[in-house]
Formats: C-alpha cells, structure tokens, sequence
C-alpha cells in the first residue's frame, strides 16, 4: 500500500510540475496546433535538409502511444532509482546502471557508451515474431525485457541519452530508407559540438550524417513532435550504387502535412 501511494504520489509531482518525460499532457495539442504546422526553410534537423512538421497518420499516433508509455516508466524509474534495493524491475535496473555509466563519461564518449550499451543489452527481435505485426514500437523498459527492432534500440538510446544528461534539442530518432536492402531503418542521433552522430543498432561506432551512404532520411522525431523531410537526397557511396525503389513507409502513407499557405484552413 505504501509503495502503491508513493507511486501515485511521484506521477502527480511529475504531471503537477509539467516534469513527465516529454513535457505535460498538452503537449499533443501543439502537434495539432496549425500555427507550427509549415515548412520549415532552414534546417537544424540532421542530415540539414528542410522538414515539416506532421499533423496526423500513424507516425504520430506511434510516436504519441510512446510518450505515453514513456510516462508510466519515468514513474518506474524514479521509484527504483530512489529505492535500488527494493526495485522490482530487472528492466529499470539496468537501464539506470546504463545511465549511471554513461554520466561518467564526457563529449562524444558518453554518446559511445549508450550506444554501445544498449546495442548489447538488447536482443534483436522483429516485430512480426514478437508481437505478430510489422510495425510496433516499444518503450526502453519493455525493449530490454522482450527485445526489439531497430526503432525500439533507437528509442531507447534516446530516453537514455536525454536522462543522462543531454539536451533534448540536440537529440533526434531518424527514419531512413536503406535503399540497398529497399527497407526503412530507425536510428538516433545526437548533436556534439555543431555536428549530428548517429546511434545505430547496427554499427558500435557512431557515425557523422555528413557520412552516412545508401540511405534517404525520410522522417525525423525530436522531443514533441514528427516531421518529414522534404527534399532528402539519396546519400549515395562512392562507388554509385544504383537506388532501390524508393517506398516511403505505410506506416506514414496517410499523415497529413500542413504547408505554411494551408495553415488557416487547418485552423477552422
């Protein structure tokens, strides 16, 4: 019973305070909000390509259904960090020793060792064998319980990045096109000293997205909101690959995009 008031307790200091992961409960709303929904020219996203900002559709209902979740476990985590003995959760342990052991570190070395940690914490897993669907996503807790696919190691790296310390502007979850393997592919990436390194399952060294080949960027996710890049070149290699097919995700097929000369009409 005193667990369960304390629970109760820290989740309406966190909603109270507007503390919960990814801000108060109103921030949906903004994604909503036709006055932010337009394209935006410069580009400080990664890759440095224009973007705008996504209004509906699946992307954002995914992205949404995780912030969600993310709040139920930053109550978990805040119990198990102030009472490690009397954790419960093997999950929120070792995500907290992740990020305890991340904190040590400085500069791009931090970034390396969240990488590398969840690249080896996580048991790779489709979607289709866990869950009997393609696309799920899931919160850190659960990828480290049940593993995961590419965007559930890239979700959890950037839970553990911004709890270790960075700041959520320079943090992003990037949607590519492998237009080798002709797939879509999730990563996170993390700005240092003006430049973005990506964090992929894939790979333990990170790489800069100035360095990147054989992918088209095609979506980026920052703290509150989805946006789809606009005019994402194929970053090819060297040597010329030929482009696969270019097949934006189904997922994202019906988000709509408001350009800047439909924003009134979003408004009504």
């Amino acid at each position: 019973m005193a667990i369960s008031v304390k629970s109760r307790a820290l989740r309406a200091a966190f909603f109270a305070c507007g503390l919960a992961w990814f801000g108060p409960a109103a921030a949906a709303g903004t994604l909503l909000s036709p006055g932010t929904a337009v394209l935006i020219k410069k580009s400080t996203q990664p890759f440095g390509q224009p973007t705008a900002m996504l209004l509906d559709g699946g992307l954002h209902e995914k992205w949404q259904s995780v912030q969600r979740r993310l709040d139920d476990e930053m109550v978990q985590l805040a119990l198990c960090e102030g009472d490690r003995e009397g954790c419960v959760s093997p999950a929120a342990l070792q995500f907290l020793a992740i990020i305890d052991a991340a904190k040590l570190r400085e500069g791009r070395a931090r970034l390396g060792e969240i990488n590398r940690a969840i690249n080896l914490a996580v048991r790779p897993m489709s979607d289709l064998a866990q869950y009997g669907q393609l696309d799920v996503w899931a919160s850190p807790l659960t990828t480290l319980t049940r593993g995961g696919d590419c965007e559930d190691y890239a979700i959890a790296k950037f839970v553990a990045l911004r709890r270790a310390g960075i700041a959520p502007d320079d943090l992003r979850i990037v949607i590519m096109r492998d237009t080798v393997r002709g797939e879509d592919h999730a990563v996170a990436a993390a700005r240092l000293d003006g430049h973005w390194l990506t964090l992929d399952n894939r790979r333990m060294a990170m790489v800069e997205d100035s360095d990147i080949r054989n992918y088209r960027p095609t979506f980026v996710i920052d703290q509150h909101s989805v946006m789809r890049y606009t005019d994402a070149p194929v970053l090819t290699a060297a040597s010329g690959n030929p482009e696969a097919p270019v097949v934006i995700s189904a997922l994202a097929a019906r988000d709509l995009v408001a350009p800047a000369d439909q924003a009134a009409t979003k408004a009504d």
